[in-house]
């Protein structure tokens, strides 16, 4: 249905004069005069908005719009004023009827960048606008029409393509777009700075770009642009650039002045060019020059160039295929390694157990003898032989990059030093040991332990190859690894700590060094060496980070070079280690381990010790035990074994449970599963197989002596006004937000509120409130977590949002009601209307509109509580 007009007004007659001349008689909508309130409040609203808005009212869409909405309408208007949408739209009506069914069933929604295809000003046109559906109450609790704000955005979508051109020919000539401020500083957001350099944009506002220059190149440029910033001429220049891998490559800089229509300087646009490997090809021609130079220069330099390309063809193809065959020899060397690591990896994680076995029995049978001289010596030669088989699996596992390192930030010209009393004894008065060090040594993040017995390795070996008599020299010194020669030898470019330690002995072949860092390889003779020296080192360093270089000539002797990862930070101080008499303790102790003979081994040693031993065979049965509420002091577990659940998730759902408890792994071989990049993660406790007695006791008394700090500072933490005191063996219940346990409080005079949120910074907020308003808070982000709390803390009121994740706040209150059908429930919500829920039928329910300030929140737990002691 259309609506009559009084006269025929042209296109340029306000919206404002059309309500009044136009016959609404004609339309759904009946006389002004009889049109609800609603509906007249919003149409005044509609005409007096600056901005282009269109309402669709009643069940035939009868449509209402504003002057800024005319553009939209183009030559459909005035037409379309008082039409229906199918009528004036009909090329878009499949879109309209969907959008005009969510509204009218009272749900808003927003549509940006959205293309549609309209017939407008005498032709299909493609645009794009940003469009707000708000549903419109008729005031009698009904959806009386839907109210469309829309924002016309072709023009910038046209834009926004012809950006994207622009950036991709950019990106084309190997070029990084940047802008600065008419006084010459960056500002405001630079994307293409921030990618190249790596650089956030407090690092690189005003001159801080400068840090990314080379040092030897930024007072130069600085000065440079300073001057064209002053004259506001171009600017070109060329300097060394740290890109975000922190290599230094070279750029070439266009930058121009922006002038506005007025001439005065708005802004400068450049371009930093990467011309490393292709200068000649792409140096841009200078600014000044005119188009037809640029061209006849451009052709030159092309010319130049193949000229010197073929000239240099012969060249170039030989270098490349030499550089192709050492890279894949390099690989080749590489991926067999790796795979000799991973089988290594898996022998050592048998051996180990085997070794626990055998080491922890013997342990036990020699308290067994005591007295028994003979066979005391007996076990202890054997042990020795353990002792040399766990070392051997260590340096199996150290080649195939498999042990859990514990790296510190090392000062390694004290460490050196440090080790110079064990070296000389180590390799014997008839060689001479000469230390070289560089002066301003940086820091290196290295396992100390790792690092020294590398160190006395190489000695070792420095020693046998000069036969006891010769010159050991140790020289140590800052580092710098180029891309060039990152390329070619597999590791990053960057600074570096080098050790390097040369020999005067036999040196080796090229055969010899091709094969050098294999395990099992040696050159010495029978049962004078493992041949796992060198590949402990390489795997050591490799797995750190760092690289290892050797350089050797028959006859001239030998030098290889550690190249440790430098560090920034200040040297770990070293820690006292505990020597006194070992003891156990009375703890109760859960044994997770599913190889019985390490296990019966482990639990038998643990039980000498005093504690008592609970065991279990995987890691499902080992929660089941956690589960049943037996109290547990420290979990014991294995990394290794079998089944879906894995040891590190078992320690999270049992410290989920049992926040007080105390976690040491234990394992011959630790995979990826609580070792990352090579590093044993933040926090983890690990005692490696084989193990003594002596150290299971003092890691034990360790481990539960930290966790027992740690649950002191953690109750501190809960002391507090909003929680009353509990008792020692009060029940605990894990809360969303924090994550953290909290104590059962007593009842207080105010009364107790579980709260809902999964918003962190709401419920954060939300409990402060509460706990101001004086009432004890429970929190918990998920309906999940809620529902633990529901069975085991006494609260009045449930204070939740209704859309969280997975079961929704409505559900969680249902489930509430089921347990405590008493409760008082605060629905705290976006959404003004809560599916299931209508106002005044239960008064212990209530809805608390988001956002909403303290007032309003006591008023809502109030009404609901009031309501509580009425119907109680």
């Amino acid at each position: 249905m259309s609506a009559a007009l009084d006269l025929q007004p042209e296109a340029s007659v306000t919206t404002r004069a059309l309500l009044d001349r136009t016959d609404w008689q004609a339309t759904s909508l009946g006389p002004r005069a009889n049109w609800p309130a609603a509906l007249s409040a919003v149409v005044d609203t509609v005409l007096d908005s600056q901005i282009p808005k269109v309402l669709m009212w009643g069940p035939d869409h009868v449509m209402v719009y504003n002057d800024g909405y005319r553009e939209i309408a183009g030559d459909k208007h005035p037409a379309a004023f008082g039409g229906t949408v199918p009528d004036v739209w009909p090329e878009i009506w499949d879109w309209n009827r969907r959008v005009l069914e969510t509204g009218l069933a009272g749900r808003a929604e927003t549509y940006r960048d959205q293309p549609m295809r309209l017939h407008r000003n005498g032709a299909l046109r493609d645009v794009v606008f940003d469009l707000f559906y708000t549903p419109i109450r008729d005031g009698n609790s009904g959806i009386g029409g839907v109210l469309c704000t829309v924002i016309e955005r072709t023009e910038r979508e046209g834009l926004r393509r012809s950006n994207d051109r622009f950036r991709a020919a950019v990106a084309a000539i190997h070029s990084t777009l940047w802008t600065n401020s008419a006084e010459g500083r960056m500002s405001g957001e630079q994307p293409g700075w921030s990618a190249l350099t790596g650089q956030t944009q407090a690092e690189y506002e005003g001159f801080g770009w400068a840090a990314a220059v080379h040092p030897e190149d930024a007072d130069a440029t600085v000065a440079a642009w300073n001057e064209a910033v002053a004259t506001r001429s171009t600017f070109i220049f060329e300097h060394r650039v740290r890109v975000a891998s922190g290599e230094w490559r070279q750029f070439a800089i266009r930058a121009v002045p922006i002038l506005d229509d007025n001439g005065a300087l708005r802004e400068w646009v450049g371009v930093h060019t990467d011309v490393t490997e292709e200068r000649l090809a792409q140096e841009q021609l200078r600014e000044h020059a005119s188009v037809l130079e640029r061209q006849i220069r451009h052709r030159q330099r092309a010319e130049e160039q193949l000229r010197q390309l073929n000239e240099t063809l012969e060249h170039r193809v030989a270098q490349a295929v030499e550089e192709r065959r050492a890279a894949e020899a390099a690989l080749n060397r590489s991926q067999r390694l790796e795979t000799v690591g991973k089988l290594t990896g898996g022998v050592a994680h048998d051996f180990n157990n085997l070794l626990q076995v055998v080491s922890g029995n013997l342990q036990l049978l020699l308290k067994d003898i005591a007295g028994n001289e003979r066979a005391e010596t007996r076990v202890r030669n054997a042990l020795a032989g353990v002792s040399r088989g766990a070392k051997l699996a260590a340096q199996l596992l150290a080649f195939g990059r498999r042990q859990a390192l514990e790296p510190k930030v090392v000062n390694v010209t004290r460490f050196v030093r440090g080790m110079d009393d064990m070296l000389r004894r180590a390799i014997g008065e008839g060689i001479e040991v000469e230390t070289v060090f560089g002066g301003g040594l940086w820091n290196t993040f290295i396992d100390p332990t790792q690092i020294e017995n590398a160190l006395l390795n190489l000695a070792i070996n420095a020693r046998d190859a000069m036969e006891g008599q010769g010159k050991l020299t140790i020289e140590l010194g800052n580092a710098h690894l180029d891309d060039d020669y990152a390329r070619r030898h597999e590791v990053a470019a960057g600074q570096y700590v080098m050790l390097a330690v040369s020999d005067t002995g036999s040196g080796m072949s090229p055969e010899v060094i091709e094969r050098v860092f294999e395990p099992f390889f040696t050159t010495k003779a029978e049962g004078k060496g493992s041949g796992l020296g060198l590949s402990m080192v390489y795997g050591f360093v490799k797995q750190s980070g760092g690289h290892v270089n050797i350089y050797s000539e028959v006859g001239q002797g030998t030098t290889i070079r550690l190249y440790l990862p430098r560090s920034t930070q200040s040297e770990d101080q070293e820690i006292a280690v505990d020597t006194g008499p070992v003891t156990g303790g009375t703890e109760t102790v859960l044994v997770v381990e599913d190889d019985e003979e390490v296990r019966a081994t482990a639990v038998e040693m643990l039980t000498d010790l005093g504690y008592r031993v609970l065991k279990a065979v995987d890691a499902q049965s080992a929660l089941n035990v956690v589960e049943s509420g037996i109290p547990i002091d420290i979990l014991f577990t294995d990394v290794v074994m079998p089944g879906k659940l894995k040891s590190p998730e078992l320690a999270r759902k049992a410290k989920e449970r049992l926040p007080g408890l105390a976690v040491l792994f234990t394992s011959g071989y630790t995979e990826n599963s609580i070792v990352h990049g090579g590093r044993l993660d933040a926090g983890v406790q690990l005692l490696s197989k084989p193990y003594t007695r002596e150290a299971l006791a003092r890691k034990f008394r360790h481990v539960l002596a930290n966790q027992a700090q740690a649950n002191g500072a953690r109750r501190a933490a809960l002391k507090g006004p909003a929680l009353a005191p509990a008792a020692a063996d009060a029940p605990t219940v894990k809360t969303g937000g924090l994550g953290a346990a909290a104590p059962k409080p007593e009842p207080t005079g105010k009364g107790t509120v579980l709260l809902v949120e999964d918003d962190g910074l709401i419920r954060m907020n939300t409990a402060d409130m509460l706990k101001d308003l004086g009432y004890v808070v429970f929190e918990a982000g998920r309906a999940e977590d809620a529902l633990t709390a529901i069975q085991t803390v006494p609260f009045d009121v449930l204070v939740s949002d209704v859309n969280l994740p997975g079961m929704s706040g409505t559900e969680l209150a249902d489930e509430a009601r089921k347990v405590k059908p008493g409760t008082g429930i605060v629905f705290a919500t976006g959404d003004r209307h809560v599916a299931g829920v209508t106002p005044g039928e239960d008064p212990r329910v209530t809805i608390l509109p988001k956002p909403y300030g303290m007032e309003d929140l006591e008023a809502a737990i109030a009404s609901v509580l009031e309501a509580q002691r009425e119907m109680a």
